[in-house]
């Protein structure tokens, strides 16, 4: 809190000091605009993280192809897109934690687009000098399973489907906060990972079907399947004589360590067990025939777009941290769920195969997956035209509008 405060302090003394040499730059010049003032970007994309370039890659292949300038900041530096060779498109490594912020505090333009929560809550503060805040969803879930206040202070927040747009609205509502912009643009990387899989040959689907891997991708923390189970559904998977992978959540190996060099060392590599670390998932999910998670949103990339089945553990999620805490009512999530997949309960552990064997054969969950993607992935195949042309009707709208005088609309958008 400290912090945060101290971060503000310093930010508004730099807006005071930039706004006095720019007056004294003018008179100096005798009332001429200065052109090395610096100038307003139409749009910037930044990502605090490398693992989101498969939502922002299509996104900026988009502005690409239209010749639009776009500033891409991330806190990555070894983000893939400063591999990218674009000619429109300018990849800037920003610094690592608070030097990016430090940044983005200062930043000077017309649209900022993120997939970052926590924008005016801790160190990443709303500059004056940026005019619209658009959230980019990143995964396929309620728009209320972020930490609390995550969403709170954007312009707008880019909807994978209409279920989440009565919770912000009942978020904004409890809070008293401007109504924000909601238009459902669906999720890019889907796209990208539906015409990936389209694209297979017909025999790497047999294969995948045919023989059958198990795929083990739990989320992190308190209530993620590790913290449940530990060891224990690993060696119940290894009992039911399938191929087993692994794929652990990036976090997990940041802020659950020791626990992930226990599991790894009482369950070495073998022919039959593998952990991957992909930093691309596809490869991993498309050659899956039946997924088991918790509460990630993986769960619903692989049901959706490769439509198999899946195994959940009992929802024990911990809805005090998050704005779910301020939701009456229960998260779509898990009213999903039993109609995509079976759940997993500690007494199942000594059935597993038969649970594995029931869900592979169970016609009843391709019904639950056509309901759910008709309720949770809009724009479907279109998702970043329809991102990019909301980007570049509100930047054609703002471009004329001073930014003290710029704010969260009443309107949904298109």
């Amino acid at each position: 809190m400290l912090f945060t405060i101290l971060i503000g302090v310093v930010t508004a003394g730099l807006y005071a000091l930039r706004s006095a040499v720019i007056k004294l730059r003018f008179m100096l010049s005798g009332g001429r605009q200065d052109k090395s003032v610096e100038s307003e970007e139409p749009f910037v994309v930044f990502t605090d993280d490398k693992r989101y370039w498969n939502v922002f890659e299509p996104i900026c292949d988009e502005f690409e192809s239209r010749g639009l300038k776009v500033r891409y900041l991330t806190a990555s530096p070894d983000d893939p897109a400063l591999d990218k060779s674009y000619e429109n498109i300018t990849c800037e490594f920003i610094g690592e934690g608070n030097k990016a912020f430090a940044t983005l505090n200062m930043l000077k333009a017309n649209v900022v687009l993120s997939s970052t929560p926590g924008l005016d809550v801790y160190q990443w503060k709303r500059s004056r000098n940026v005019k619209w805040y658009v959230h980019n969803l990143h995964a396929i879930s309620d728009a209320a399973m972020y930490r609390m206040f995550g969403i709170d202070y954007y312009d707008a927040v880019l909807l994978t489907g209409e279920y989440q747009r009565e919770q912000i609205r009942t978020l904004e509502s409890l809070r008293n906060l401007p109504a924000k912009e909601l238009p459902v643009v669906g999720l890019s990387y889907m796209d990208a990972m539906q015409a990936r899989f389209e694209a297979l040959s017909a025999r790497a689907s047999d294969e995948a079907a045919g023989s059958p891997t198990i795929l083990l991708a739990p989320s992190w923390g308190q209530s993620a399947i590790f913290s449940l189970y530990g060891g224990d559904i690993i060696r119940a998977l290894l009992q039911t004589g399938y191929h087993v992978a692994i794929r652990p959540h990036p976090q997990s190996m940041k802020s659950e360590r020791e626990m992930m060099n226990r599991l790894m060392a009482e369950f070495p590599e073998c022919d039959q067990l593998e952990w991957n670390f992909d930093n691309d998932n596809f490869n991993v999910l498309a050659r899956s025939s039946l997924m088991i998670s918790d509460f990630s949103g993986v769960i619903f990339d692989f049901a959706l777009v490769f439509d198999r089945p899946i195994i959940y553990t009992e929802p024990s999620y911990d809805r005090a941290p998050y704005d779910a805490c301020w939701i009456d009512d229960e998260l779509w999530t898990f009213k999903t769920l039993p109609l995509i997949g079976r759940k997993l309960g500690r007494d199942d552990l000594p059935h597993m195969k038969e649970l594995v064997d029931a869900c592979l054969n169970n016609p009843e969950f391709q019904r639950g997956r056509d309901k759910a993607r008709k309720e949770c992935w809009g724009c479907r195949g279109n998702s970043a035209k329809a991102t990019v042309d909301y980007l570049v009707a509100k930047q054609a709208q703002l471009a004329a509008v001073p930014a003290s005088s710029s704010g969260a609309s009443s309107e949904d958008g298109a």
